[in-house]
């Protein structure tokens, strides 16, 4: 499944969508297009899947609750969970990305506790524990298929890789960090077309207002 796919099918049904719903397709679809362009390029691909997954997912919360929290993308998971009777998040998971998962949890380079103790934050001296028990948590989600804990994880670490290119923690193309890079774009390039895919499938659910809708 890809941007053409999804173009496609989005062209034929948008008619039917809610206007928070087509925008938030439509944004997505544009990045994931861009995502697509950039293959020779893993951290503008990686980058661009991340936004054409914050535009499929982030949603206006009130004041108080930052835009992307985890608490929103956690529950943004349980829903398109729940709409994937297929379980296409998993067999992906299981059958098109598992060494990408592989490697990504086994750096720990990505796992945010290593760093909190390398910064010298108390509390996280035990971070090698935490680092065995959160691989063998995923572990037990994959013989469970138990998807939301899979994603979790997953973007737990995708999280911190995210955080580590778009604020600058990163040189762009360096050679220390290019196992993370694609594997997380890999991921995502299989995980993020499923989402808007299983989303234009459910126009009636509630998807939430877009963070930043169009004023005119």
């Amino acid at each position: 499944m890809d941007f053409s796919v999804l173009k496609t099918k989005q062209r034929e049904i948008r008619d039917a969508f809610p206007n928070d719903l087509g925008l938030r397709v439509h944004r997505a679809i544009s990045w994931l297009n861009c995502a697509e362009q950039a293959d020779e390029n893993p951290d503008a691909r990686f980058i661009f899947y991340w936004i054409a997954f914050n535009a499929a997912y982030a949603e206006q919360r009130g004041e108080g609750v930052p835009l992307g929290t985890r608490s929103v993308f956690d529950e943004y998971f349980e829903k398109i969970i729940r709409l994937d009777e297929q379980h296409l998040i998993y067999n992906a998971i299981w059958s098109k990305c598992s060494n990408s998962i592989k490697q990504l949890l086994d750096n720990k380079y990505v796992f945010d506790p290593f760093w909190s103790h390398f910064n010298g934050a108390p509390g996280y001296q035990d971070w090698e524990e935490r680092f065995l028990k959160s691989k063998k948590r995923v572990q037990r989600a994959l013989q469970n298929r138990d998807t939301k804990a899979i994603l979790s994880t997953l973007f737990d670490r995708m999280y911190v890789l995210r955080n580590q290119l778009v604020h600058g923690g990163a040189t762009w193309a360096s050679s220390v960090n290019r196992e993370q890079v694609k594997g997380g774009a890999n991921i995502m390039a299989f995980l993020v077309p499923i989402f808007i895919d299983l989303m234009m499938d459910n126009p009636d659910v509630n998807w939430g207002e877009p963070y930043y809708p169009v004023v005119e």
